[in-house]
């Protein structure tokens, strides 16, 4: 897809920046400070997509994301698994002896916590990944390091002393693609798909209980249950839902219907293909 400018917060060597290269490898990727910016964006037509993290194997959700969800005024245009291979990264000529700090985006070092600590390392949280390697720049000491992608190594012009150093292997993020136009995928038999959405229940008992059992009776698989507290409220009563297939099959079409009846504020987020990374992940794997 080519001419494209897909937006994503984070600064230049971001993993959200990998995954818009690998996604869309000649178009134009734009930083932004904030995913509310990058999303915005979409929204004014200054971008085609917006290329935004949800959840990792390692360290879950990103819980930011699932607040803004059910406000977004875009569309899911697609999934994208993007491995995460964090690298430990310092000025050229240091030697791994010498760190006694590593900066990095919460997340990130959370998902380095082991191999930190057997290095009795101290652990400083920041704003995003690229961001702890290009202020690792500015700073030009050998005592601080950052965990961030190959990318931003090369970016940043700075040494790779680990090229493996998170905890896990085959850690991975999942992210969005999100785009202003209600694009549904057109229905083919033989591929399988991801419909996502977004409801209020209704005040009545067992609301939740009977407003998901239409998709018990008709067979859909419930891939991701959300739940979200209305704001000025303590009760989770608005739920995000991926499920198993497409709204042009008779089994979803029966199954949303029988859940208008017990729901309220009923919206498709978005109708996708289904990323056969899927199956290869046994975190995201549904049971």
């Amino acid at each position: 897809m080519k001419d494209k400018i897909i937006a994503y917060q984070g600064v230049q060597g971001a993993y959200s920046h990998l995954a818009c290269q690998n996604v869309f490898p000649n178009s134009t990727s734009i930083a932004c400070e904030t995913f509310q910016e990058a999303m915005h964006l979409v929204e004014i037509n200054k971008a085609d997509f917006a290329m935004i993290p949800v959840e990792n194997s390692t360290a879950g959700r990103v819980e930011e994301i699932y607040r803004l969800i059910p406000k977004m005024e875009l569309h899911i245009w697609n999934e994208h698994f993007e491995p995460v291979k964090h690298c430990l990264l310092a000025i050229k000529g240091t030697k791994l002896e010498n760190i006694k700090y590593v900066s990095s985006h919460p997340q990130a070092l959370a998902q380095c916590h082991n191999n930190i600590g057997s290095y009795n390392l101290e652990a400083i949280a920041k704003f995003d990944t690229a961001g702890a390697a290009e202020e690792l720049v500015r700073m030009d000491d050998t005592s601080h390091a950052a965990i961030a992608s190959s990318l931003a190594s090369k970016l940043y012009d700075l040494q790779i002393l680990s090229d493996d150093f998170g905890d896990f292997h085959g850690n991975t993020t999942r992210f969005l693609v999100l785009s202003k136009n209600a694009a549904i995928a057109k229905y083919e038999k033989e591929v399988s798909y991801i419909t996502s959405l977004v409801f209020d229940v209704r005040n009545i008992p067992s609301s939740l209980y009977k407003a998901l059992g239409g998709f018990a009776t008709n067979g859909i698989n419930l891939i991701k249950l959300e739940s979200y507290s209305i704001t000025g409220g303590m009760n989770a009563s608005q739920f995000h839902v991926d499920i198993d297939g497409h709204t042009d099959e008779d089994s979803l079409q029966l199954a949303i219907e029988e859940l208008k009846f017990f729901a309220k504020e009923l919206k498709v987020l978005g109708v996708y293909k289904r990323n056969p990374y899927r199956d290869t992940m046994k975190s995201f794997n549904e049971d």
